[in-house]
């Protein structure tokens, strides 16, 4: 049996830091060309602390993210004047993250736009074919959502459980292993699970983060499905049927 000490999730498709800064751009409704450092330095720095207590495998790009915040944020609070000479004549500090931000921006939207042309090319039929019967799909308005997404619901809930209620209780000790039955249980029984509901009645951090580890891993295995009506609207878990 899986030791929660001992889990470490490995997701085959993880995303980079750069859509960890675009996440929380889109999130905080911020300008791109006049990014917010502290705050997102802040919220990014929380992000990898969380990253972190999951034992999620970070890749090294992630902790050189975190130090480019930190030297541009670091710059921007030192006077023009008290710069050095060579940098007093620079230009914003922040500009050359911009740069990379807005390259990569398009090249993931462009890959999108790609994605969503081979989605509706699937649905058109050649003349002669005829039309297979393909039952209608009510989770397809829904999209897709992130880790990062889910990073951000696990903080919301961990939020609303006030510190005191958070603690170890060494008599009850949960495993992955055990979560993973629990959730395969309960969306058998309701089929569609409010990630606001997932960790009601649970009291103990070890508790919440056995959970939310036995969900991304039901998620990398296809046996549940992650969606949302808008961005950063109530994620629902649902079944993903094979």
């Amino acid at each position: 049996m899986l030791r929660p000490d001992d889990y470490k999730l490995k997701l085959e498709v993880f995303e980079g830091p750069l859509d960890l800064l675009l996440y929380l751009i889109k999130k905080d409704e911020v300008d791109i060309y006049n990014i917010p450092i502290e705050l997102i330095t802040r919220q990014y720095g929380e992000y990898l602390g969380l990253m972190r207590m999951l034992d999620l495998d970070i890749a090294g790009e992630f902790l050189v993210m975190a130090a480019t915040l930190m030297m541009i944020k670091s710059r921007m609070l030192l006077p023009v004047e008290e710069r050095p000479p060579q940098e007093a004549e620079e230009e914003d500090p922040r500009w050359e993250l911009i740069r990379q931000l807005l390259e990569y921006k398009k090249f993931k939207d462009a890959a999108g736009h790609l994605q969503d042309l081979e989605r509706r090319q699937e649905n058109i039929f050649g003349r002669g074919i005829e039309d297979p019967a393909v039952p209608p799909d009510p989770t397809l308005r829904m999209g897709e959502v992130s880790i990062f997404d889910l990073i951000s619901a696990l903080n919301d809930a961990l939020k609303r459980v006030k510190s005191d209620e958070i603690g170890e209780v060494l008599a009850e000790r949960f495993t992955v292993a055990d979560k993973i039955e629990y959730l395969l249980t309960r969306i058998r029984e309701e089929r569609e699970i409010p990630f606001s509901a997932l960790f009601q009645g649970m009291a103990t951090r070890h508790e919440i983060v056995c959970t939310f580890l036995a969900l991304l891993e039901l998620i990398r295995l296809r046996q549940l499905r992650a969606v949302q009506e808008s961005p950063f609207s109530e994620i629902h878990l649902t079944r993903l049927e094979t």
